[in-house]
């Protein structure tokens, strides 16, 4: 393969809300990738905006504070950022080259009144977000995000009355054990012990009625209506909502089954048994049920609801009772009847991953191509798990989006240079080059789903990140900065490695270092306001830039075949084998933060200009495979 050497320099000049990208027209989903109109093949790079989405602008307010639980009388305008704002950080992610954003979006934020009730002052502030988001360049991914069903039960997502419909009394649920909830500026409990709640009453009971209630609770009804059906439309109807009014904005590409969606109790072998995540005392689904209904428990090594609360409202009981799962002898004394209730149904196997999901998902996706018959559907299956049995020939314009973390790094908020996990595989990886090869093979993995289960779809990950107060030291800023970004960059070159398109977790407008992203004592925000010490610097205030800030091929005529940046030298490799159907440039973005003072481009062959953050490469058809090298000029 011939080298030709060109100098270049960056172009920093353009107008207010210039797009930095000729990527513009919907996106599509061919084979294994992302395609643009003009046939070129994508690598979407983004963010996930934002994390302080996930609770209501108006009030901010505390487990603490009577006015938590006044749910119906909330408001969203504001997120993901006051419209007033929306210039700032659209200029501030296009510089870093976040072109793409999976936008969170709650089923609380647009249904919180009530059944059917719907607060189009947040509908119509959002669609300005996301309309303006168009100007600058942004396509847009809607993610309907939930963490362990709602805010009520220790996450967010679903509106409060969708727990009280079926009897569940807020104001208890944390004193029966029936969803684990803190006031964490009080509180300040370990990182993620907020996920123990998948496995608790009340997160469980929603997860198991929405998926698979019409099977497992056939005697549960709201005005005569399955608790199944109940859930499943009003979800879908608030969705539709959304949908409806971006059918016709372009740069919105598609939406998102559910983020991390749960099986719930579907599958459960034993209900005595407690599940595998055992990272804090969480009772057994039979001992939830009991604690529910008043009863005290042994929870590990504590006596738990000594006061005998009811997770239920005093009008209703429990509903696994009321389906026959347990019950009362004739002594009075509880008993489990059925414990492996949740792993047949009438003698077939359960299965959330080949059945109700895909189930689902397809109805969802249903009820989108309704609207917006372009729109693609990006489904997941739950952390950790394989990928749900949803195939492309029976689903079309399907993109599969699992989320992968760093887990030793998430987990204990230290980045360890010799010590990894596999997160799939459950194992202890030992040596930095070994942890590197892990990395890229877990995301590989994701890729061999994708070909092999899902039918040949693209593959988007749609979260990864890692949490920005490790080894907090705030006299030596510099050095925590430094293990940030090595530790982000794994995560990043294991991208790479796949040539694999990803948003990371997250971009939080309002991230302080005391509040962090707002959600449960987490901080992976790349943007702290805190941090900001010039705001006249549209970079001051991000973390990690060195490795954020990246250049990536953004459009590229042909298969790409090879990726790798090394933030140190800030050297750039790109290899992709051109597609004779494909007339249109190359382009790979290049961030202004790595080159400030220019760009040395070494090609194959052919042509290539730079302007606007872009180098504009022209193949020489003679040659089938291509390579570009940018490095800082010298």
């Amino acid at each position: 393969m011939g080298r030709a050497a060109r100098i270049g320099t960056l172009c920093l000049s353009g107008g207010e809300q210039k797009n930095y990208s000729s990527v513009t027209a919907m996106i599509r989903a061919q084979g294994m990738w992302f395609k643009d109109a003009e046939g070129r093949t994508l690598i979407l790079r983004g963010v996930n905006l934002g994390g302080s989405s996930k609770i209501p602008y108006t009030p901010r307010v505390e487990l603490s504070d009577p006015r938590f639980y006044n749910d119906r009388k909330v408001s969203f305008v504001g997120r993901p950022f006051p419209l007033e704002e929306a210039d700032e950080h659209f200029t501030r992610l296009r510089e870093w080259g976040l072109s793409f954003l999976r936008l969170v979006v709650t089923w609380e934020a647009i249904e919180h009144p009530g059944p059917g009730e719907y607060d189009n002052a947040y509908l119509d502030y959002l669609c300005a977000v996301i309309q303006k988001a168009g100007a600058y360049g942004f396509q847009i991914l809607i993610d309907p995000h939930q963490d362990v069903w709602s805010r009520f039960t220790g996450g967010d997502g679903a509106p409060g009355w969708t727990l009280e419909a079926l009897g569940f009394d807020l104001t208890k649920l944390r004193e029966t054990g029936a969803a684990m909830l803190h006031d964490w500026k009080k509180d300040r409990p370990p990182l993620l012990i907020w996920a123990t709640n998948y496995a608790r009453l009340a997160p469980a009971t929603m997860f198991t009625l929405f998926f698979a209630g019409n099977d497992f609770a056939p005697e549960t009804k709201i005005n005569g209506v399955s608790a199944q059906e109940f859930l499943q439309q009003h979800y879908l109807a608030a969705i539709s909502q959304l949908a409806v009014r971006l059918r016709e904005m372009p740069h919105v590409i598609g939406y998102e089954v559910m983020n991390e969606p749960s099986r719930g109790y579907i599958g459960w072998k034993n209900l005595k048994s407690s599940g595998q995540f055992r990272y804090w005392p969480t009772p057994s689904p039979y001992q939830g049920m009991l604690l529910g209904a008043g009863l005290p428990q042994r929870v590990w090594f504590k006596m738990t609801n000594v006061k005998r609360e009811r997770a239920w409202l005093p009008d209703a009981n429990c509903i696994w009772k009321e389906n026959g799962v347990w019950d009362f002898d004739s002594r009075g004394q509880p008993q489990l009847l059925r414990p492996n209730y949740f792993t047949s149904v009438q003698g077939r196997a359960t299965s959330f991953r080949g059945d109700y999901y895909p189930r689902f998902a397809r109805r969802f996706a249903e009820t989108i191509h309704q609207i917006d018959p372009r729109a693609l559907i990006f489904v997941q299956g739950e952390p950790g798990e394989p990928a749900p049995s949803v195939n492309a020939a029976e689903l079309p314009n399907v993109v599969y989006a699992p989320h992968w973390y760093d887990g030793i790094t998430l987990m204990v908020r230290r980045y360890l240079n010799h010590l990894g996990v596999n997160m799939l595989e459950r194992r202890v990886v030992l040596g930095a080059g070994a942890i590197q090869q892990s990395f890229a093979a877990q995301l590989n993995v994701f890729r061999h789903e994708a070909l092999h289960e899902l039918g040949g779809v693209p593959v988007l990950l749609g979260e990864f990140g890692i949490p920005f107060d490790l080894h907090t030291r705030p006299f030596l800023r510099a050095a925590d900065e430094l293990l940030t970004t090595r530790a982000l960059d794994r995560s990043f070159r294991a991208l790479d490695a796949n040539l694999m398109s990803g948003t990371l977790w997250n971009y939080s407008s309002d991230n302080t270092a005391e509040r962090g992203d707002s959600f449960n004592g987490e901080d992976l925000s790349i943007f702290s306001r805190s941090e900001q010490n010039d705001p006249t610097d549209i970079n001051s205030g991000g973390r990690a830039l060195r490795t954020v800030a990246r250049p990536y091929p953004r459009a590229v005529a042909g298969e790409p075949l090879y990726l790798h940046y090394d933030w140190l030298t800030r050297v750039f490799e790109f290899e992709f084998r051109h597609d004779p159907a494909v007339s249109a440039r190359t382009e790979i973005f290049v961030p202004q933060y790595a080159y400030p003072d220019g760009i040395e481009v070494q090609v194959s062959d052919g042509t290539y200009e730079v302007r606007e953050r872009a180098l504009i490469y022209l193949h020489d058809a003679a040659h089938e495979l291509h390579r570009i090298v940018i490095k800082p000029r010298a």
